[in-house]
Formats: structure tokens, sequence, C-alpha cells
């Protein structure tokens, strides 16, 4: 991009500046690709070592790699390349320094460390209101139904033992499928009838791994914004699948009529695509859209097996 920009500035005219800029394919082309190859090779390596002996690395390995090819373009090419050799290298560093160091400055901005901050909001979902409804509904149940209400402290435990686990670790979507079902079957209590949902996760791998936290906040929200506001209830609708090599998750709630994108919606949403980032990258999405009078949040990640990381 930045040859293009050079050449579009120096070049005459568009005829010119296309000329020039396929000319010096030559100089710039091979470079950038044999670079891409080696770090992929070199992948497992860098990440082994210290961040800063993997930037001398980087930027030793491409100085080597534009030094040499175009030194071999010139005894190919004699008296063909007019352009300083010492200019091209040092122009392939600077660009590699720049984008290592946006690179860098990504990385912390969604870091782990920083991304706590913004994680307490998503774990307030242990909401005071939620614990008091729970307690007061195992209250109730004591007497009347000792083994439901002790199935509902162990449920209202496991959201507490996943608000507090470590957020930067991956879990299998089976856990967090589990972790969902759990909160439904506490809200239940309070909802009744009301609260209806519908699972269709049998097509899901099991063992992906994904961020902790992830499909619970989304019932919720469906919970709180779509069943709560009406007064016969409503379905909500859970389904995952894998479509080619991503796991494809989406919760559908009807949308009340007045219905507003609340703060406390918008924060956790964002919380979730912020961390979506921070594991995958731009390999993982999070749409929301209303769909045929419902809401819709769809979330696609990478499918990733293994053990909880």
């Amino acid at each position: 991009m930045l040859r293009l920009l050079m050449t579009i500035v120096t070049a005459p005219d568009l005829a010119g500046a296309y000329a020039q800029f396929t000319a010096q394919g030559l100089l710039y082309e091979p470079a950038l690709l044999i670079s891409l190859l080696a770090l992929y090779v070199l992948a497992p390596l860098i990440r082994r070592i210290p961040y800063a002996a993997g930037l001398v690395l980087i930027l030793a390995m491409v100085l080597v790699i534009v030094l040499v090819l175009q030194l071999g373009l010139r005894m190919l090419l004699p008296g063909q390349l007019s352009e300083s050799l010492w200019r091209n290298a040092l122009l392939a560093v600077t660009v590699s320094g720049a984008l290592l160091a946006y690179l860098n400055w990504r990385h912390l901005r969604l870091s782990p460390s920083l991304a706590e901050s913004r994680l307490m909001a998503l774990q307030a979902r242990i909401r005071p209101h939620f614990l008091f409804n729970t307690l007061n509904s195992v209250l109730g149940l004591i007497r009347e139904d000792p083994k439901r209400a002790e199935a509902m402290l162990e449920n209202l435990a496991d959201l507490f033992r996943a608000v507090m686990a470590d957020s930067r670790a991956l879990v299998p979507f089976s856990q967090e499928l589990e972790l969902a079902k759990a909160y439904v079957a506490i809200e239940e209590i309070r909802f009744g009838p009301r609260l209806r949902v519908n699972w269709s996760c049998d097509a899901a791998p099991a063992d992906a791994l994904v961020p902790p936290l992830m499909l619970q906040p989304l019932v919720e929200n469906a919970v709180l914004y779509g069943v709560a506001p009406l007064e016969a209830g409503a379905l909500i609708r859970v389904e995952a699948y894998q479509d080619d090599l991503n796991l494809v998750v989406l919760v559908r709630n009807p949308i009340p009529e007045d219905a507003q994108i609340r703060e406390g919606n918008r924060i956790a949403l964002d919380n979730i695509r912020e961390r979506l980032a921070l594991h995958f990258d731009v390999e993982a999405r999070l749409k929301v859209g209303a769909v045929n009078g419902e809401f819709v949040v769809s979330v696609r990640i990478p499918v990733k097996h293994g053990r909880a990381t």
C-alpha cells in the first residue's frame, strides 16, 4: 500500500503510475511473500522467546530477506534496478516496525490486564436482586421441595464459580451450554411458565473452545429484555451448530413493543465482542439485529478443539 501511494504521488499521470507500480513489483512482492512464509514457519519459535527478542528477530529477518533478494535481482538483471538497495531495505524495516508497533498497541488495548476493568461490568451479572430473588426462592422451596432447593443452590454456585474463573482461559462449549441451562433453571423458579427456552444445540461440537461467560450473558439478556417485559412471557430460542470450520451460536427473543436497547444489554454485548477479539482477533464475529420481530444475536467463532486453555 505504501508503494502504491508513493507511486501515485511521484508518477506524472495514472498510466505512468500503473507502469511504475508494475515494474516495481519485483522489488517488494517476493520479499513480502517470503517474509510471510518465514513468519509462518518461525511462529512456534517466536511465541517462546521474549517479546523484545522476537522484535529483533523479525526485523533482522526482513532486512536479510530484502537484501538477499535485491542482490540476487541485481545479479540477474544488471543495470535494470535503479533504486538504492539500502533505501529499499530501510523502507521494508520501517514499514515492518510500524506494523509491529500497531499490533503491539492493539494487543495492549485488548490485553486481559486492561480488559479486567471492562470485564467488571460483565462479572456484575450476579446482580444483588438476582441473588436475593434466588435465595428467597430457595427459602420458599426448602420445606416444599428440598431437592429442588438444593439443585438451585448448586446452579447458583456454578454461576459464581464461572464468574470468579480466569476470564482469559477458554472453556469447552458444552461447559458454557450447561452454565446457561443452570441459569435458566434458576430463572424458571421466578418466571414459571412465562419463561420458555428451546435448545437446539446438538449439532454443535461439544469440545469447541469458547470464552467463558459467552452464552449465559446472551441468554440472560434475552430473559431480561425479551421475557420479563411481557406479561404472557415468551419463547427464547438458542441454536448452535458447526458451519464449515466455525461454531455458530444464535440467541433469539421477541422484541416487546416500545423496547429499547438498554445500557446493560449494550455493555454485555460490547464486552463479549471485545473478549472474542482478544481470543480470536478478526476470526470471530458478533452481530445483533432485528429479524421478523425478534432480537437476534449471532456469534461465529473458529472451531478449536482441545482442553480448556
